[in-house]
């Protein structure tokens, strides 16, 4: 005797070796022995042979139409062999109840499955449904068959190049567009992103990088929205006698900070460090505090930026020359000669800016010998800077002087060995560049005289205002660094903590405040401090352990990161147009990581690039090498090069080289490398959703 029955979703037949207690033990063709319940056993047969049978049924089952078979169906619950008999004849063979079975079990978008071996048919309505559905399913199938051959074509279909961006890297994996990359991908052996490119879905290479940029922190665009007048920069702020004067690179539009200097060569001088003051005019809370809010800072590239708040925000606000600026001022009295601190007082004052110094192009005239030695001459020194020579070799003494006292502090000397970078764009048209702009590279050397004499004026006014606001019970936002140790990091929070890594007993960030929002929040506590003095607590928009603020340090935390990551990844795509554009093949490059079983990461001498390199292994970290260039890829904005040479004695390698910056603990700048995507075509085809017819029916800035 043998037996036709269901075993997890499966339809079986075998020999019958035993029945008892409502159960049977089965022999398959197999040899495999199962023990199989009695309610399971939908048929018991003599002949033919289990393995026939089930031949026999499928080829009955699909010589059924279904909707002839949904048609002879009762209203009623039925069994399998009940439709047989209405389907076929009054004495439906064995292979004919069988292939019934089969055929009602394969489509339950026309029966619905009552129990062991019963059904019952869907309505009119559920049906057409799930018969529409099925249509639908297989339109999708065969667009995404038809996508998938465009692609193996080298040809992109239009749907898939408008969501490009969200394909590669927020993907919905159910989505057709996505599911025709993949199946273009598995059959061609191609990568994703290489078999997209290759069909043209990216034109350009910038456009590319930038707007994956943009799809994922600028998802609406980076323009505004129309935004009301800003509260008037009062006129009945009192005008200071100072005659400030801001330095910063040419390209910069919101001018942040000027400096002044005031009584010098009578024994006391007063500098004044006067930050531009937004939140004079901006509320919190108003519609353009939730701008700044929701950009929370300014996004830098080569040739663009993105800027955290409204150009005419911004120009209202910024420190141009020419012009009495509202502020937020710090005036410190300072003993000339010995360059010690006296006192120190926050106005809120309008300023004269008296001028706007470039330091790129100021630098090479502005040197240290410049401004130490009164009897050097530099040719053709700018009208600008010839009228302050005494007052910037005055600052530029106080600067080294509060930079030795911060290296006491830290422990250690800072170095600046590592230059930064400037990049210029020849020939951009428009707005934002296009990515074939002719690029040039420059050299600014950290601590150059006027970068360190800025540097150390925010340092001071950023730890003054963060002990100060302590004092006076007032939160903000603040940078610490519990130690110089290797691997403690500079954290943000609301406590007034030393830092090591500058070596102050407390730091905010309260200078920038047009283009970083925590700067802006700083300074409406700052200007609560200065209104309120003892009782700026009570008055200041933020209040201890104030939860909002927490969210905002949170939030800022998280995307500087990636504006930084960005700013990074860009400069890094204009590094390699430089090497293309000047055929260069062969550099000169230092270990950062040593090689341990894989290829040393080491960073170029001359250029802001770093890179693996093959051809050596376990170099040390700062071994100097000659290395030949691979080949660029603009999309992955991968790099590879070969070792050549090495360039230094191995036996004279000293740690306290180009690389002794990398120890810092507060260089934090970010690394770019090669980009990842979010498609993966090893996974196993995913749905597209329940089958119709069960668904039917159920860095540091200073």
């Amino acid at each position: 005797m043998h037996a036709l029955f269901e075993e997890a979703g499966k339809f079986m037949a075998g020999r019958i070796l035993s029945e008892a207690g409502g159960s049977a033990h089965v022999e398959l063709d197999s040899g495999k022995r199962v023990k199989v319940k009695a309610a399971s056993v939908l048929l018991q047969f003599e002949q033919p042979a289990p393995a026939e049978l089930l031949a026999q049924a499928r080829a009955v089952a699909e010589s059924i139409e279904l909707d002839l078979a949904w048609e002879f169906a009762p209203d009623d619950e039925f069994g399998f062999a009940d439709l047989a008999r209405d389907y076929f004849s009054a004495k439906a063979t064995l292979a004919q109840q069988a292939g019934a079975l089969l055929c009602l079990y394969d489509a339950p978008h026309y029966f619905r499955r009552a129990g062991k071996g019963r059904f019952r048919k869907a309505t009119a309505d559920i049906l057409r449904q799930a018969l529409a559905a099925i249509e639908k399913k297989k339109a999708v199938q065969q667009q995404i068959g038809d996508w998938a051959a465009a692609l193996g074509r080298a040809e992109c279909p239009p749907e898939i190049r408008e969501q490009l961006y969200k394909i590669l890297f927020k993907p919905d994996k159910n989505a057709p567009e996505y599911k025709a990359v993949v199946q273009a991908s598995c059959a061609t052996h191609r990568a994703p992103l290489d078999l997209l490119q290759k069909a043209g879905a990216i034109d350009s290479a910038y456009q590319f990088h930038y707007k994956r940029f943009l799809f994922e922190h600028f998802p609406k665009g980076t323009g505004f929205a129309a935004v009301p007048a800003m509260a008037a920069m009062t006129d009945a702020l009192p005008l200071s006698s100072a005659q400030a004067y801001s330095i910063d690179d040419s390209q910069t539009t919101e001018i942040d900070d000027a400096l002044s200097l005031q009584g010098l060569g009578t024994g006391s001088v007063v500098l004044g460090i006067h930050i531009a003051a937004p939140g004079l005019a901006i509320a919190p809370g108003s519609a353009i505090d939730q701008i700044g809010r929701a950009r929370l800072s300014t996004v830098y590239m080569p040739g663009h930026k993105i800027t955290m708040l409204p150009d005419e925000v911004v120009q209202a606000c910024t420190l141009d020359a020419g012009r009495a600026s509202p502020a937020v001022s710090l005036y410190i009295s300072i003993d000339e000669a010995t360059l010690e601190f006296k006192d120190s007082e926050t106005r809120l004052d309008r300023v004269h800016i008296a001028a706007n110094l470039r330091h790129d192009q100021l630098d090479t005239v502005v040197t240290e010998a410049w401004l130490t030695d009164p009897g050097f001459q530099h040719p053709q020194t700018p009208q600008c800077v010839s009228g302050l020579r005494a007052e910037l070799s005055f600052l530029y003494r106080l600067a080294k002087h509060l930079k030795a006292r911060r290296e006491l502090v830290r422990g250690k000397p800072e170095n600046f060995n590592r230059p930064d970078y400037l990049f210029r764009l020849l020939g951009k048209r428009g707005a934002e560049p296009g990515g074939n702009e002719q690029v040039q590279i420059s050299v600014r050397q950290r601590a150059a005289p006027l970068d360190l004499i800025v540097a150390e004026a925010m340092i001071v006014a950023n730890s003054s205002w963060g002990r100060w606001m302590a004092e006076l019970g007032v939160p903000g936002i603040y940078r610490s660094q519990a130690s110089m140790a290797p691997g403690v990091k500079v954290r943000m929070g609301t406590k007034a903590l030393p830092h090591a890594g500058i070596g102050v007993a407390a730091y905010s960030w309260a200078t920038s405040p047009l283009r970083r929002y925590t700067d802006l929040v700083n300074q409406w506590q700052i200007i609560a401090c200065a209104r309120n003095g003892k009782m700026a607590a009570l008055a200041a928009p933020f209040k201890p352990r104030d939860v909002e603020l927490l969210s905002i340090i949170t939030r800022f935390d998280a995307a500087y990161s990636a504006y930084n990551g960005h700013q990074a990844s860009m400069e890094r795509f204009w590094t390699l147009k430089y090497l293309a554009q000047n055929g260069i093949a062969e550099i000169n490059a230092t270990v950062i990581k040593e090689g341990q079983g894989g290829s040393p990461l080491v960073r170029a001498d001359e250029l802001p690039l770093v890179f693996p390199v093959l051809g050596a292994q376990q170099l040390p970290r700062g071994a100097r090498l000659k290395v030949r260039l691979g080949a660029i890829d603009e999309i992955t904005l991968d790099l590879h090069g070969t070792v050549l040479e090495r360039l230094d004695d191995p036996a004279q390698r000293s740690d306290d080289g180009p690389l002794a910056e990398a120890e810092d603990a507060q260089d934090e700048t970010p690394v770019a490398g090669p980009i990842a995507i979010a498609v993966q075509v090893d996974e196993p085809d995913i749905d597209p959703g329940p089958d119709p017819g069960l668904s039917a029916s159920g860095r540091e800035d200073r």
